[in-house]
């Protein structure tokens, strides 16, 4: 399928927009509408030819009949989304040219191991695109493989619509809150603890969900949220009355070139400062923290083992240890594993056997899990799920979706917490999950609707 993206059409786009925004923007009438930073190699994909979807137990394939028109398929004979050519492409970096994009959420993912309540947003949605945008050489281009460049035409009329035609305007209708109390907080992180010290578990990712009721489309406001946090994982996904927007910083699992992959688990966090000494000293202080470190390696230990099912022997190797990287808002503490996939190994199965992520789980996972689905009170949904893509020929990149925000028909979600080991401290655990979501957090709330606006 490799030699596919060779016969594809390409052509600059015939348009005077240039940010990923704006283009989203006058696309986003477009079916299975995905956009994927991917580390400064953004792409922009829409129309795919046939997708499957995964909403309230119920699994769903769908195909393109015409333009921007889709048909349900019977599921008795399911999409073979796993079949990637042997051959490999002599690219140095992965990037998107052509295959599969989607997102798994965490409640999916969990619930291959363990029994978990499933939100009723849709739960996987996973798509063959062979049309896309894609930014290179600071231009936008266009590809596909419709030879007769009618769908070209198509995107080129709609590019080229004046935009005063404003989104559906979001805004809240209430104040983006924490579900849980301060002192519901520290009972589960007590509880954690219990679990911890009667030897359930070494680890576990304790996360509370902050909770709005909102009107309108967050694509709206995804612009502001992507240049307020410059995540190198961020993205977009719509479908139907459900919107997914990442600003993650994290990557799961990249499939490279000759079948290699890397994980690189995020573990350990400290709050940026705007004093550069100040902010000196946090970074500091998270590389030298003994009880980071420890966390960090028992997630590193965990994701050793998830890689190794699938590894040629003796291939697992840990290439960065406690690597301290600053982003807009925070410190991590980043360590990252490679490993060289077995030749009979599907990229995909290898993905979804690996999901969710040791970093947002705990050890050992499938009790941290049980653990989790105990203690959290509600389902996660898409949060420490994975949004990302393959290519035809196997090689592709996969998040974590931290830092992400989920909007289901008016019900707007968004999750932050850490890992719990028995040196945690519960005040301390509690003030970094603000640290983490802060910034975007009151960025939301600036679009709170006044009691007058509502009435």
């Amino acid at each position: 399928m490799y030699f596919r993206f060779m016969s594809y059409f390409q052509q600059k786009l015939n348009t005077q927009l240039t940010s990923a925004f704006d283009l989203l923007s006058q696309l986003r009438d477009m079916t299975g509408l995905i956009y994927l930073h991917d580390q400064n190699n953004p792409i922009i994909a829409f129309l795919p030819q046939k997708f499957l979807l995964f909403q309230q137990s119920i699994l769903k394939q769908f195909h393109q009949t015409e333009f921007n028109q889709y048909t349900q398929a019977d599921t008795s004979s399911i999409i073979d989304f796993s079949s990637f050519d042997s051959k490999q492409t002599s690219q140095s970096d992965t990037c998107f040219n052509g295959g599969y994009i989607g997102f798994f959420s965490y409640d999916y993912s969990a619930n291959q191991f363990v029994d978990v309540a499933q939100h009723p947003q849709t739960s996987f949605f996973l798509g063959q695109y062979t049309t896309f945008l894609k930014f290179h050489k600071n231009e936008w281009y266009f590809y596909s493989d419709d030879q007769d460049q009618y769908i070209y035409e198509q995107i080129s009329i709609l590019l080229n619509k004046p935009m005063s035609e404003k989104l559906n305007p979001f805004s809240l209708l209430e104040k983006c809150h924490p579900r849980w109390s301060k002192q519901q907080y520290i009972q589960a992180f007590d509880q954690v603890q219990e679990y911890i010290k009667a030897g359930d578990c070494y680890q576990i990712n304790l996360t509370q969900e902050f909770i709005a009721t909102a009107q309108g489309s967050l694509l709206d406001q995804a612009q502001d949220l992507w240049e307020l946090t410059h995540a190198p994982y961020a993205g977009y996904l719509k479908i139907d009355d459900f919107e997914l927007l990442s600003c993650s910083p994290e990557l799961f699992i990249e499939f490279q070139a000759n079948r290699k992959i890397k994980t690189r688990p995020i573990k350990g966090t400290m709050p940026r400062f705007e004093d550069n000494q100040q902010d000196q000293i946090s970074k500091n202080k998270l590389s030298q923290s003994e009880k980071d470190q420890a966390e960090n390696v028992m997630i590193v230990d965990l994701l050793r083992n998830d890689l190794s099912v699938y590894a040629e022997i003796g291939s697992v190797e840990t290439t960065k240890l406690f690597e301290i990287e600053s982003f807009n808002q925070v410190h991590h503490m980043v360590s990252e594993i490679t490993a060289i996939l077995k030749e009979d190994v599907n990229p995909i199965e290898m993905l979804l056997s690996a999901l969710p992520g040791g970093s947002i789980t705990g050890a050992p996972k499938i009790r941290a899990m049980q653990i989790i689905e105990e203690l959290e009170g509600a389902p996660r949904g898409a949060y420490c799920g994975s949004l990302g893509y393959f290519n035809f020929d196997g090689t592709g990149c996969w998040n974590i979706l931290i830092r992400s925000i989920q909007k289901y028909q008016d019900q707007l979600s968004m999750w932050a917490g850490g890992g719990i080991t028995v040196a945690s401290d519960a005040e301390a655990e509690y003030q970094e999950c603000f640290d983490k979501i802060s910034a975007m957090l009151d960025l939301l709330n600036t679009w709170q609707k006044s009691e007058n606006q509502i009435l």
